[in-house]
């Protein structure tokens, strides 16, 4: 007699616990780890020397890492796909990388998103050994039949005479990129619009990088030309004769009729000689005191070159030769360079009394005997 589904002796399994469910996911994930590096090696260390599936050998000494199984396995995935192969090594990454993604999610995986991955598995390799077999046959590699195995072959002959061999090798490509979409769930378009901005923007910083690169060699060429400037003028400047400066006379000449009212007596009547003198005598007069306030010849050095180098500026080329510093005011005697006009320097009066700080300047534009 059938037992209801319902029916309360029915037995039931026991179900693992959280913990050990855990534990499971990790030691499959472990061992597909495993196996992704044991058929990389197998497959790099492959030698057509040693014993196969598709050939016999009589060498003793094995090449293959991967030992006896694993020259034959490397034989026999060569032969079937050629170098394609290698394909199922990156599938076994994909699901250790899926599966780590997963390792604490309690829910199990859907098994419609894994036919959809193997289904797209299945159309990238076969895609891919068809190509390398229709294009990659000269391929110069240590391979148990040909590039692209036996599949390869199959598939590319079949569609090569149906399509031709570039018919066939856009098809191809074309099954290629739709199982690589289905295998690894990455969506072309997505990529094209991501690749075109990378692209943008590696083209922006490039055009910025290049802009900056251009100013900074604008910036050192304009550099190295203010520093020629400076060193031309400065060597100007050195090479000029030192400006000839003409001490004040600080002691004031007495006059003969002083000489001689000092021979006479201080208490002099107020009006001596009234009728033949009509000025009062020099005595009630006070002596002026000495000026002893000048300007230091390194100051007047100073100022003749600052005179230079601010008429420079406004493009009048001068000279200054000489320096006469006095009580109240300090003249300098300028000779203008070649070509330069004397109505040049005198519209700049008022720019050159602002740059050199002072309340006014008078330009004398010809002085008698002297070409300044």
């Amino acid at each position: 007699m059938a037992t209801p589904r319902n029916s309360p002796y029915e037995r039931k399994v026991p179900s693992p616990s959280p913990r050990l469910s855990t534990l499971l996911r990790e030691a499959k994930w472990l061992a597909l780890v495993g196996l992704a590096f044991y058929l990389g090696l197998v497959l790099f260390t492959y030698d057509f020397k040693d014993p196969g599936w598709s050939h016999s050998s009589t060498e003793a000494h094995l090449r293959n890492a991967g030992g006896q199984f694993g020259a034959y396995l490397a034989d026999l995935l060569l032969y079937v796909f050629g170098l394609s192969a290698w394909w199922w090594t990156t599938f076994l990454l994909f699901v250790i990388w899926s599966g780590y993604r997963r390792i604490d999610d309690e829910e199990p995986e859907s098994r419609r998103s894994l036919l959809i991955a193997a289904a797209g598995f299945l159309v990238v390799i076969l895609a891919s050994s068809g190509l390398e077999a229709l294009r990659l046959y000269s391929l110069k590699a240590a391979l148990p039949l040909a590039p692209g195995g036996m599949l390869g072959i199959i598939i590319s002959g079949a569609m090569a005479k149906a399509l031709g061999f570039t018919g066939a090798t856009l098809l191809l490509l074309v099954f290629w990129a739709i199982g690589f979409s289905l295998f690894t769930g990455l969506s072309w378009l997505n990529t094209s619009e991501y690749l075109g901005n990378a692209l943008e923007t590696a083209f922006r910083r490039s055009r910025q990088a290049w802009e900056n690169w251009k100013d900074r060699r604008a910036g050192k060429m304009a550099m190295e030309l203010r520093k020629e400037v400076v060193f031309e003028e400065k060597k100007r400047l050195d090479d000029q004769p030192p400006v000839k400066i003409e001490q004040p006379v600080l002691e004031i000449p007495q006059s003969q009729r002083t000489e001689r009212e000092k021979e006479r007596s201080k208490q002099a009547p107020l009006f001596e000689n009234l009728p033949d003198s009509p000025l009062p005598p020099l005595a009630l007069l006070d002596e002026a005191e000495p000026e002893t306030s000048t300007m230091s010849a390194e100051t007047l050095e100073f100022n003749s070159r600052l005179i230079e180098r601010k008429l420079l500026d406004f493009g009048v080329a001068v000279k200054v030769v000489a320096a006469l510093p006095g009580p109240v005011i300090t003249r300098y005697e300028i000779e203008p360079d070649t070509g330069v006009k004397g109505s040049q320097i005198v519209n700049l009066v008022r720019d050159l009394a602002r740059a050199l700080s002072v309340v006014s300047i008078r330009v004398v534009e010809t002085i008698p005997g002297k070409t300044c």
